[in-house]
């Protein structure tokens, strides 16, 4: 009994003592479930981390809540709400809606904030990953430099100066203060002058993947806004003169033997790809159709086409009766899939902008679609046109009608399986070749760009400007319009509002209009010149935007300052 006794008083001892390393004994181990700890040791855990920035920031331009990924593009001088009806409403009304307590600010906020946070778990735990080669650690360095960067330049260029993170945050902080605006661009250049020497060049990449020469054309962006304009022009130039890259000049790609034009080609499915022979192309977001990887789509088309498939008009029969019929059978792939006209291009983008540009291709009929011809047979006006034969004089000019804009849309070339089909399991077309399409078909189902080597030529051409270069800055702007067989433009016309005006030539759509605008504190200008819908609304204040009050109010610990007006 006593040696018993002796033996548990032993044990007991040895328990306490152990327990006096409160840090070790209460450890968390993860042995069944994923941490930084144990799911960042090999290059293939790098690789799946960094497709996960890839995949946010996808979801930054097709996967945030609706008036946050369109909010990059509308209110702006390219377009504005058009559900507006009855009095102003989304960001129709700036003041009453771009607050501080509005979803769109924190959803983009959080976003960003969420791909800069993973990209310092990345960067930080790629330090310690000893099975990780030295080769494959330069490649994830630069790609997640360049994610990071790639965050804080849409943070710094829409809400100014802001909390400035740069190291792994392992425990919960309240104590964020703001850095001013070009310090985070200045932190930006940095890393994109690393990212730089760790990358490879851009035909020795896949598809879609980041190289040097994206880094380059965002580092350019990047100096201007720094105001450092030759480091700007030297950046661009190294895109522009690297022997793998070219603006698309004569018909390519999947498409190139039909009616069309080299513009048109850019945006045809398959075209969008170095791998199909686009020389152009510098940053593409890979989409595949029907797989569950890629299932957040660029439902544009849905956004910025017209409500066409419920326009109703009214024509005499033979008997002189007024018949009134729907214009079309239903959603086709000629007219680009279902659109339900969410926004609309303002009338500067479809009128003014196209002023001494007449033979401009990226106006042209197979790009902006002016007019489509009425394809219902039980309408008296079957086969006649919706606006040369006046009809469209009887419809609603908000949502039903206004032009196409094709390049958002596989015009003509849609996934069979969104066809309607008889009963025969045939496809159902109408009168002119068009196939009628399910209802929801209602995105691009391709790949879609976010650098071209024409916005490089733009952003050269925006330092010549600021470097007060007139001249140069002309002869960067007519390569681009040599390929548009626009008219040459002039030096003498060269400023800032002609950059941006030649960047909507060239980019509407693809480019987040917004984040441009905000960058160069052109807005509020822009939005009262060109916007009659957002325009009335604007005040000088909103050329940055708010701080989320939430992200101010949960800072308990340090004061995260709102932007003036707010």
């Amino acid at each position: 009994m006593k040696s018993l006794k002796y033996s548990v008083l032993f044990l007991m001892a040895c328990t306490l003592c152990v327990s006096c390393d409160e840090s070790k004994f209460l450890e968390e181990k993860p042995l069944d479930f994923y941490s930084p700890e144990n799911s960042m040791e090999t290059s293939a855990h790098f690789q799946a981390s960094i497709n996960y920035l890839y995949n946010r920031t996808r979801h930054l331009q097709w996967g945030t809540n609706t008036e946050a990924r369109f909010a990059f593009r509308y209110a702006t001088d390219f377009a504005f709400n058009a559900t507006d009806y009855y009095k102003p409403a989304k960001l129709n009304d700036y003041t009453n809606v771009m607050v501080p307590t509005y979803s769109v600010p924190l959803e983009i906020w959080k976003t960003c904030y969420t791909i800069v946070s993973n990209a310092n778990v990345i960067l930080n735990r790629l330090n310690q990953a000893a099975s990780v080669t030295d080769s494959d650690k330069e490649a994830f360095r630069g790609e997640t430099l360049f994610f990071r960067s790639y965050a804080y330049k849409i943070l710094a260029n829409l809400y100014g100066g802001v909390p400035l993170v740069l190291e792994e945050v392992e425990t919960p902080r309240r104590d964020y203060v703001r850095a001013t605006r070009e310090e985070v661009y200045d932190q930006i250049r940095k890393d994109l002058e690393e990212a730089e020497t760790l990358l490879d060049d851009i035909d020795k990449v896949k598809d879609g993947k980041i190289s040097k020469q994206m880094v380059e054309h965002l580092l350019a962006e990047v100096y201007i806004s720094l105001g450092q304009y030759d480091q700007a022009i030297s950046a661009a130039s190294r895109v522009i003169e690297y022997p793998a890259m070219g603006l698309m000049t004569s018909r390519f790609g999947s498409r190139k033997d039909e009616e069309g034009d080299v513009y048109w080609d850019l945006f045809r499915l398959n075209n969008q790809n170095r791998s199909s022979g686009n020389t152009e192309s510098l940053w593409v977001i890979q989409y595949d159709y029907q797989n569950p990887a890629s299932g957040t789509e660029y439902n544009m088309p849905w956004v910025v086409l017209p409500f066409y498939q419920n326009i109703q008009i009214t024509e005499k029969d033979g008997t002189g009766k007024d018949i009134t019929t729907n214009a079309f059978l239903g959603v086709t792939d000629g007219k680009g899939g279902r659109g339900v006209a969410w926004m609309q291009p303002t009338d500067f983008f479809f009128g003014d902008l196209w002023k001494g540009s007449e033979n401009d291709i990226r106006n042209s009929s197979y790009n902006i679609m002016r007019d489509v011809r009425i394809d219902n047979p039980a309408s008296p006006a079957f086969g006649k046109w919706l606006v040369k034969d006046g009809y469209s004089k009887q419809v609603d000019p908000i949502r039903q009608w206004f032009p196409f804009l094709t390049k958002v849309a596989r015009m003509n070339n849609f996934p069979e399986d969104l066809y309607q089909r008889n009963s025969n399991g045939e496809p159902l077309m109408t009168a002119f070749g068009e196939h009628l399409l399910i209802n929801n078909a209602n995105s691009s189902y391709k790949d879609e760009y976010m650098y071209r080597l024409a916005e490089t030529y733009l952003l050269r051409a925006e330092a010549y400007v600021g470097k007060g270069d007139k001249e140069k800055a002309a002869t960067d702007i007519n390569v681009i319009r040599a390929r548009a067989n626009a008219e040459p433009a002039k030096a003498s016309e060269m400023d800032i509002d002609y950059i941006l005006d030649e960047r909507l030539r060239e980019l509407y759509v693809e480019e987040m209009r917004m984040v441009t605008l905000c960058r160069m504190g052109k807005l509020v200008d822009r939005n009262r010149k060109y916007n009659p819908k957002s325009g009335p609304s604007i005040s000088d204040y909103h050329n940055l935007w708010p701080i989320p009050f939430s992200e101010i109010e949960r800072n308990i610990f340090a004061e995260i300052k709102q932007n003036p007006g707010y």
